[in-house]
């Protein structure tokens, strides 16, 4: 009898795209220390490899999955495979992104295009795909990461900015049509955050950047994988259609 009034653990199932690196290397390894199986995205396998060792050497679990998020007919076909081989899929972070940066008058109609194709149409066909399984499954959180860009503008970002805006759009509209299904759907943009690209800036740079912060610092990979973390977890079930700005002030969004 007390064996059987035992609660059964389940291993919630997460896919983070653009997991190779940077922001999406810490969701990863975040979701993984709450005992996540991360499925682990990006374009490039080795990467990738790096991060499920690091996750595995700590007693976690991960698979890899190299696609290009460019690529519509793969990515989609990557996440239902996800799906049918664990049996459930219940959380999806769309981190993949890129930049194209340039002022308007000088941007090419590519640049514009690539930026929206990766930002924003790639996380539409992942949260696609991924509707099903969590539908069947009666559980899903979808986390959709943006950027202070989408909520402020960014001059010489019009498709960078265009496609962060349009992913507080589409999760609000997301929200609205499953939310009764046991899915919440939010948006975290974060601010500056200390990355590579950042590390190079010079001082007077990242002084005048951390003037205009409320808490006087760039933010680090590790706050925006531990809102994701509160965001995915099963007592977040009544945040749905949020844009959350993880930004230490900048915005007060």
């Amino acid at each position: 009898m007390a064996e059987n009034s035992k609660a059964t653990t389940i291993q919630r199932v997460a896919i983070v795209t653009g997991a190779s690196r940077g922001i999406g290397r810490a969701i990863a390894l975040t979701l993984a220390g709450d005992g996540c199986h991360v499925a682990l995205l990006a374009r490039s396998e080795g990467p990738l490899s790096e991060v499920r060792s690091q996750i595995e050497e700590s007693g976690g679990s991960a698979s890899v999955h190299a696609v290009d998020a460019g690529d519509s007919a793969a990515l989609a076909e990557t996440v239902e495979s996800i799906a049918s081989e664990r049996g459930r899929l219940d959380i999806l972070v769309n981190n993949a992104g890129i930049t194209r940066d340039n002022l308007a008058l000088r941007m090419s109609d590519e640049d514009f295009d690539a930026v929206i194709n990766v930002n924003l149409k790639a996380a539409f066909v992942t949260c696609r795909s991924a509707i099903r399984p969590m539908m069947r499954g009666k559980y899903g959180r979808i986390i959709n990461i943006g950027s202070t860009s989408g909520v402020v503008g960014n001059a010489g970002q019009s498709n960078y900015a265009a496609a962060k805006a349009g992913l507080v759009g589409m999760s609000r509209s997301l929200a609205r049509e499953i939310g009764g299904k046991g899915i919440t759907v939010n948006v975290i943009a974060p601010g500056f955050i200390e990355t590579d690209m950042t590390a190079g800036l010079p001082d007077s740079v990242k002084a005048q950047l951390t003037g205009s912060i409320a808490t006087k610092r760039l933010g680090t990979v590790e706050d925006i994988a531990r809102a994701v973390s509160y965001v995915a977890s099963e007592g977040a079930g009544y945040l749905t259609g949020q844009c959350l700005c993880v930004d230490g002030g900048l915005t007060m969004c």
